[in-house]
């Protein structure tokens, strides 16, 4: 690849980005101005559709929905962002909700768009593991999706102008919400223990939800072949970098993300790897929720989401 090309790369401020951003670790052949002063939403939507950075971090069920219907962009098996979404579930205590299948019959918010990856894990929570036939639920949305040309299934709504998600998950408008922020006494999550859960799916089945991947323009991959696979091991050494001062207890300020991490790395080892084959189990998953939930219409397999040059690549 030609020398110190300049890239824009578009990311949350994660620790795992770190020796990165500081400078502690240099991409060969580019020249990366890194871009984490936006939330989530904002930049995926501007990844989506303005086509906006070189390099982004993006919502994983939103880039396969992207994937299928010709986005611009491919994706590198890099994974910024993982969260067990046991415990993003509410619901209103007055609603006669005892079990998750309670939710059968009921409108259920969801933050932001139906596509988001943290409804489709949790859905898919609601589903693999409690039997709940998310067909019979209207699902009821604050907000857009990612990718303005898709269509959702005919159980999927809008909110209503002039309503507040929170608002009617308090009043019991809504029996449920995914991935909303209350703090109400008649508001308690669906699923009580939901790390201890999440840590169980874990150990019973592989389960560590990614959410977020790292995608580059296609033009630019085209323009420059060695750039996937460059891209991948630099990211893979301020990974290497963060996870060796984990396994070391030298965090000096352990966020609940780093617990959580810690919590990881004693069932599997490593609780962020990167590359295809070790994530090849829970991104199947990830295209499985996405083809039963409406999401696609045809389930891709998981080397077609990826760069040809990283697909043997793992750190």
């Amino acid at each position: 690849m030609a020398k110190d090309i300049p890239l824009t790369f578009a990311c949350g401020d994660y620790e795992i980005m770190r020796a990165l951003k500081e400078g502690k670790v240099k991409p060969d052949g580019m020249e990366l101005t890194i871009l984490n002063d936006m939330d989530s939403t904002t930049r995926h939507w501007r990844i989506l559709r303005n086509h906006e950075f070189d390099i982004g971090e993006l919502s994983g069920s939103s880039y396969i929905m992207a994937k299928e219907r010709g986005a611009p962009y491919e994706a590198i098996p890099v994974f910024p962002h993982r969260r067990f979404r046991h415990g993003f579930v509410f619901i209103n205590t007055a609603a006669g909700i005892k079990s998750p299948e309670d939710l059968e019959g009921k409108r259920v918010g969801v933050n932001r768009g139906y596509t988001v990856t943290t409804g489709v894990w949790a859905r898919g929570i609601l589903a693999e593991e409690h039997g709940v036939d998310l067909s019979k639920i209207t699902w009821v949305l604050s907000g857009d999706e990612h990718v303005a040309e898709y269509k959702a299934p005919k159980n999927v709504v809008p909110i209503g102008a002039g309503k507040n998600m929170q608002d009617m998950l308090i009043s019991g408008e809504l029996a449920g919400a995914i991935g909303v922020d209350v703090d109400h006494p008649d508001v308690k999550p669906l699923i009580p223990d939901a790390l201890d859960a999440g840590l169980a799916a874990l150990k019973s089945r592989g389960h560590y939800p990614i959410n977020h991947v790292v995608v580059i323009r296609n033009d630019l991959l085209a323009k420059y072949p060695d750039l996937a696979a460059d891209a991948f091991n630099a990211f893979a050494e301020s990974r290497r970098l963060y996870v060796e001062k984990l396994k070391a207890g030298k965090i000096e300020k352990p966020t609940s993300v780093d617990k959580v991490h810690e919590k990881v790395m004693a069932i599997t080892g490593d609780p962020l790897p990167f590359g295809v084959e070790p994530n090849r189990k829970v991104i199947e998953m990830l295209i499985g929720h996405a083809m039963s939930q409406g999401i696609i219409t045809r389930k891709v397999t998981v080397d077609e989401l990826f760069a040809p040059s990283t697909l043997k690549l793992k750190a």
